[in-house]
């Protein structure tokens, strides 16, 4: 069977690109990202695609005078690219209707915080300024209304009483490298159904049945040491 081709947009340093990345050629995907797109020419990120030999290109927002000529421009280069699946690691642009439309089901979206709680930016700042004591990262379907997507999996984190928004945006970004190829695996084997707007994981073991998987299941509570540990 062919790997799907995955195309990846991405603004920033790319770390949830290379676990995708890493993941895909390790055999752990039916897979294999095949195009990274940024709308920053100074994203780390394609520097570690070069690295890896994948095809990678640009559509800066800030060299198209409006946001219809970006997103045309953007609409071309992600068709140019073929992709089977669209996955956004980290893409701080908003996408327009239409384009998510056409590639409905087919683009899977990576965001810090338990959603529905959070959707939107400074989801860390929030979250501290709330008070809460879990916190954590969701993969979701993507669809014109912004972070509330069929949501496909979550991880979640403590957060402790020191915590300023770098810790805690650490200790997530750790779990998302574990989530979001995850979730692509699922979708990459087929074994994600949306089913009236919510997302069942269909049991490979059981053909039919739908799974109630949580993908990380603690053996205990973590502890203070634990920084990284998620509930």
């Amino acid at each position: 069977m062919a790997l799907l081709r995955i195309t990846v947009l991405i603004s920033g340093r790319g770390s949830n690109l290379g676990a995708l990345i890493a993941h895909a050629r390790a055999g752990h995907i039916d897979g294999a990202v095949t195009q990274v797109i940024s709308n920053r020419p100074d994203a780390a990120g394609l520097a570690l695609a070069d690295a890896a030999g994948i095809a990678t290109s640009v559509v800066d927002h800030l060299g198209h005078r409006t946001r219809d000529a970006f997103d045309d421009a953007l609409a071309v280069q992600v068709a140019h690219s073929e992709p089977d699946l669209i996955v956004l690691a980290g893409f701080m642009r908003v996408l327009r209707d239409d384009f998510v439309q056409h590639y409905a089901g087919r683009i899977i979206n990576v965001h810090p915080s338990l959603l529905p709680l959070y959707p939107g930016l400074h989801t860390h700042r929030r979250a501290l300024a709330d008070g809460i004591r879990i916190h954590g990262c969701s993969v979701h379907y993507v669809t014109p209304d912004i972070d509330v997507g069929p949501i496909i999996a979550q991880g979640a984190v403590p957060v402790w009483p020191d915590d300023d928004e770098t810790t805690l945006a650490a200790r997530v970004l750790a779990i998302e490298h574990r989530l979001l190829p995850a979730a692509v695996a699922w979708h990459c084997a087929g074994r994600l159904v949306i089913d009236e707007g919510c997302v069942r994981v269909m049991d490979a073991a059981s053909e039919g049945q739908h799974a109630l998987l949580v993908p990380f299941p603690p053996s205990n509570l973590p502890t203070r040491s634990d920084n990284s540990g998620n509930v």
